[in-house]
């Protein structure tokens, strides 16, 4: 699997190489805007990308760039950072994906929730504030002295709400805005006003009547708004949690700990000091520590969170095992070769965390507006303020009004659900994907596969297995029946290992036949087949011009495979086997090869169809091999013969006729097909480089996923249309709202925080999506 250049690989090629920093003190799309822009304009940075619902960045830099640098960067924009990649081998059991911290400061450890107590608290306090709201729905009268109301709202303002103050204060120091300077002003202001008509009250609380009508008082109003948004933003965290079940699901298969054999004694040692070619013993029902290979034993292993394949695959001697899979009832004893980062499921791991830590293009369109958008409210907020007091001193109703309506504006403003509407859909999205085994290494693919109206399908290793099998067997010798047949061309060729060999070997064990008769004077008659004496005759196998040296004349072969015909006696040049020259040859019979096609190869294509995308095949066979498996998937566009330039070359002409395409491959000779395609799909099995190449990796050599990669592309992207419609008309309903004074700072809290909840909730139902492979 492909890794990333590290400081000191780029430093000698002069590459860019990728820096990953964990963040701190994220709120909304504005503070993941704004860390883009102070990373971008660090010397030797060629490009940032930093993710709100994970808090991450993804830093590209050229050689000589260093992770404290970027870290002294956003430390100085009013922000923490830590370095991601340093923590590699600590993330190996601790996994690498959100920071969910409720507030700013340093980052949190990895998939712990925030505290909840600061919002317990936040709400014991705020209830006395909000009771009189609360009782006169009932139609009951409630007072709370005004000094009472002071007491309880000023911890809640200044202890518990000081995380808006922090992030706010760095924001204005850098420049900027973000959603906690609009509840730090718009919290402060009403609190504010509270105090100031409390100390002008001659009685001192709001229930007095020392000669004069005791004000009324806000504090309910700044209090219960930074518990409602620290309440929002914990929902949200929970939320986000759930968001990345899929790497923490990942991650829970690694176990702590190894046994392996060593001197012949049996050790249990820590999962970081397991070494490749380590004997790790297997017991029933453990997990397999690393990826290797049985040297004893047989079982069935539960693959299912690393491939997707629900059923259990059985494996013996000489059978690779991936780390994380579930050992059955077998013992087995595995060489181990490949251990920490190099392993099957560390590079799922971190294929799913780069594509939930990367930005959608659409991404960009969303940055652009949060750059803008703190600053247009705080314009409307100030507008509205002046709007609605225009006349009138402090102490009068107009003023008090138009600071309440000025509040609200500001914090239903709150573009939280603006920047959490791409990344948390792209987070389910990936998420559930891998888990069914279908792995999308970034979020421009995941946009990019949904519009997909084109999938190319290399042949051999995709549609079809990728190595020949035994298809017909014709006996033309009426004393052979097709046992003896196949278990003559056997002898003859027990030697071998062409393919071919290997083909009728595996089509007589799977019939059980008897082993064969000893053969001698083998030889090879290059481009031609394969001579030996068996018994007292000598067996030819091979081409018709084989067949025609001999004096034999064969019948036409079935179109599209690959036929060797079978022989005894006479003698073909530059054979000498068993010194028959002169004899006559008998034809005893025809064994015709092929690729079989896959067997969920022509569903795919139908489901392909009935998304309305069109299949389009694309080979280096010959036209008959390619026709026959074309005619057999349901494929009427083919093109055989192609070499791996050509392939690049139909990809390329696709794409200029304006389709959106997506090849699927598994061969070298793919990748550069893979590569200019719209979308690169890798089947699994296939060689390293395809997947490296590719987008999107199907961890099953199932045709038929590739149709579900593609539409767990279009229900991501349209849980992505549906949240940013809904951010958007939020605000652009929600504010003007605020500014007409109908909406109080508490409605206005309320419906921030569902906002954001919203959004979260709606990418969630992206978890409940399962393959149709699977039914």
């Amino acid at each position: 699997m492909q890794s990333t250049l590290t400081p000191v690989s780029a430093a000698i090629s002069g590459e860019v190489h990728t820096i990953t920093l964990r963040i701190g003190g994220m709120t909304c799309a504005s503070c993941s805007a704004r860390i883009e822009r102070v990373l971008r304009k660090v010397a030797g940075v060629r490009d940032a990308s930093v993710n709100l619902a994970t808090e991450k960045a993804t830093v590209r830099v050229l050689a000589g760039v260093t992770a404290a640098g970027l870290i002294a960067a956003v430390d100085k924009a009013g922000y923490s950072a830590a370095d991601a990649d340093a923590d590699a081998d600590a993330a190996a059991a601790d996994a690498s994906a959100a920071t969910l911290v409720a507030g700013a400061g340093a980052a949190a450890p990895r998939w712990s929730l925030p505290a909840w107590w600061p919002v317990a608290l936040a709400a014991v306090l705020s209830l006395p504030l909000a009771a009189p709201m609360l009782a006169a729905l009932l139609g009951l009268q409630l007072e709370v002295p005004g000094m009472l109301q002071w007491a309880l709202a000023t911890p809640v303002q200044f202890w518990l709400g000081a995380r808006f103050y922090r992030a706010g204060w760095g924001a204005v120091r850098a420049g900027a805005g973000n959603m906690d300077l609009l509840v730090a002003l718009g919290t402060s202001a009403a609190y504010a006003l509270s105090v100031y008509l409390l100390l002008s009250h001659a009685g001192g609380h709001a229930g007095s009547d020392a000669g004069s009508q005791a004000p009324h008082l806000y504090f309910e109003s700044s209090a219960v708004v930074i518990t409602l948004v620290l309440l929002g933003k914990w929902l949200e965290a929970r939320a986000k949690f759930q968001a990345i079940s899929a790497i923490r699901a990942l991650q829970a298969l690694r176990p702590d700990s190894a046994l392996v054999r060593r001197g012949g004694v049996e050790l249990t040692v820590a999962l970081a000091q397991l070494r490749v070619g380590d004997l790790m013993v297997v017991r029933p029902g453990a997990r397999v520590p690393a990826d290797g290979v049985i040297t004893e034993g047989s079982s069935a292993l539960d693959e299912a969170l690393l491939t997707g394949e629900s059923v259990a695959v059985a494996r013996t001697v000489g059978g690779r095992v991936a780390g994380g899979a579930v050992n059955g009832d077998g013992l087995l004893l595995v060489e181990a070769s490949a251990v920490g980062a190099d392993t099957m499921l560390a590079q799922i791991i971190k294929l799913v965390e780069d594509a939930q830590a990367g930005k959608a293009p659409i991404a960009r369109l969303v940055d652009r507006v949060a750059a803008q958008f703190v600053p247009v409210v705080l314009v409307i907020a100030v507008v509205t303020l002046l709007g609605w007091g225009w006349r009138g001193d402090l102490s009068s109703g107009n003023w008090q009004q138009a600071l309440l309506n000025a509040v609200a504006v500001l914090v239903i403003a709150c573009p939280c659900a603006l920047g959490l509407a791409t990344p948390t859909a792209i987070m389910a999205g990936t998420g559930v994907a891998a888990r069914y085994g279908i792995l999308i290494k970034d979020a421009a693919a995941l946009e990019t596969a949904h519009a997909i109206d084109v999938v190319v399908f290399d042949k051999t290793g995709t549609l079809t297995v990728g190595k020949p099998v035994l298809l017909q067997l014709v006996v033309t010798d009426q004393s052979l029946d097709d046992a003896a047949l196949l278990q003559a061309a056997w002898s003859v060729q027990q030697y071998s290992d062409h393919p071919l060999a290997l083909a009728v070997v595996r089509a007589c064990v799977e019939r059980a036949l008897a082993a064969p008769a000893p053969a001698q004077a083998a030889q090879a008659l290059p481009g031609r087949g394969v001579s030996a004496q068996v018994g007292d005759a000598v067996l030819y196998l091979g081409t018709a011009a084989l067949m025609a040296e001999l004096g034999l004349t064969v019948g036409p072969a079935p179109a599209g495979l690959t036929v060797a015909w079978l022989a005894r006696g006479g003698s073909a040049a530059g054979s000498d086997a068993g010194n028959q020259t002169g004899a006559a040859a008998q034809l005893l019979g025809m064994l015709a090869f092929g690729d079989a096609v896959r067997p969920g190869a022509r569903l795919a294509v139908e489901r392909l169809r009935a998304l309305g995308i069109r299949s389009v095949m694309l080979t280096g066979d010959n036209a008959g091999a390619a026709a026959a498996v074309a005619t057999a998937v349901g494929i009427s566009d083919v093109h055989a013969g192609v070499l791996p330039a050509a392939k690049r070359a139909v990809i390329d002409a696709l794409r200029a006729g304006g389709a959106r395409v997506a090849m699927v491959g598994d061969g070298i000779n793919d990748a550069p097909a893979l590569a200019a395609a719209d979308v690169g799909i890798a089947m699994a099995g296939g060689t390293d480089v395809a997947m490296h190449t590719a987008a999107i990796t199907l961890m099953r050599a199932e045709p038929a996923l590739v149709a579900d990669a593609i539409l767990i592309a279009r229900r991501t992207w349209r849980k992505i249309g549906q949240n940013l419609g809904w951010a958007f008309v939020y605000n652009l309903v929600g504010i003007p709202l605020a500014a007409f004074g109908l909406l109080n700072p508490v409605l206005a809290a309320a419906a921030m925080a569902a906002s954001s909840l919203c959004v979260v909730g709606n990418a969630l139902l992206l978890r409940r999506w399962r393959p149709a492979a699977l039914d």
